[in-house]
């Protein structure tokens, strides 16, 4: 599988400074410039003086880039003064910070990119086998969890409250105005059995998927046990589509302390339709707050 595999082992705040849509518009474009200019990455690379592998990240917007190099590259490409402007400000837009630029030091480098996306995207869609997503995860269910995965830190509960607060900001995608993102989770049932903090919390936790179902931009399906298996590692599943026309879906796999992201054409496609494939097999949207209800009343 063609994909670029991001670690949390080896952080660079240097690297991911750049907002990701911004980066892509860019990137596209400028990989349309050189091939319409019949010109090779390894020619395009020596005229900013890099690799043609740096053309090759830039291309698929994975890469920064100066706005003295996209000015050279535009010159090498015989891009007209209108292009030139319109691009020069994109390059320029990429230095801006990214909204969880404050708080890089809790943000592993592998989820950075996607938790870009996700904020830029018109639509999401995740499967998620383990746990209530990050996005449904009421506050108590939150808290419990992060401290399950932090459990040794010199300041638990400083550490604790900071990732909270910044699992709920990352929420108020779901608010937004006047276009909130547009979220799709197919949740496998065990999830919502799994204890979390105890009966009270996964109580409070169903309460909450129940009310953020009755909002229009957000559908839940409830999966049976174990149909985890038709996800490539059995992890969760997540399909971003962003409102910009022309811009290439993101998959985001995300792995124990690493996440894939597939780029090539035919694997994002093949992604779509495992998660088209969940749908088809989970409950229907409608039965979904009935079958909370019932888990609910367990608890």
């Amino acid at each position: 599988m063609a994909s670029v595999t991001i670690t949390g082992r080896t952080p660079s705040t240097a690297a991911h400074g750049d907002p990701l849509v911004p980066r892509l518009l860019l990137a596209r474009r400028l990989r349309a410039l050189r091939e319409s200019a019949g010109i090779g990455r390894a020619d395009a690379a020596k005229a900013i003086g890099r690799s043609d592998s740096k053309i090759t990240r830039l291309e698929l917007g994975r890469s920064a880039c100066s706005v003295d190099d996209v000015a050279a590259l535009l010159t090498r490409y015989g891009a007209d003064d209108n292009e030139r402007t319109t691009l020069l400000a994109l390059a320029e837009q990429t230095t801006a910070h990214p909204w969880w630029h404050a708080d890089a030091d809790i943000v592993p480098g592998w989820v950075r990119s996607y938790l870009t996306a996700e904020q830029a995207a018109k639509l999401v869609r995740t499967f998620e086998p383990q746990y209530v997503p990050g996005l449904l995860q009421a506050e108590e269910y939150a808290r419990a969890l992060i401290r399950r995965s932090y459990p040794g830190h010199d300041h638990p509960e400083q550490e604790v409250e900071r990732r909270v607060e910044f699992r709920m900001r990352r929420q108020r995608v779901l608010r937004r105005r006047p276009r909130p993102l547009n979220l799709w989770v197919v949740l496998d049932e065990r999830a919502l059995w799994r204890p979390i903090g105890g009966p009270a919390t996964m109580a409070a936790q169903v309460r909450h998927i129940i009310e953020l179902c009755k909002r229009p931009n957000v559908t839940v399906q409830i999966a049976p046990a174990g149909i985890c298996g038709r996800v490539e590692g059995d992890g969760p599943l997540t399909l971003v589509r962003f409102p910009q026309q022309g811009l290439q879906d993101m998959v985001y796999l995300e792995r124990t302390d690493n996440a894939d992201y597939p780029v090539r054409r035919a694997e994002i496609e093949r992604h779509w339709h495992v998660f088209n494939t969940l749908v088809t097999e989970a409950s229907k949207p409608e039965q979904t707050p009935r079958i909370l209800a019932e888990i609910l009343a367990t608890y």
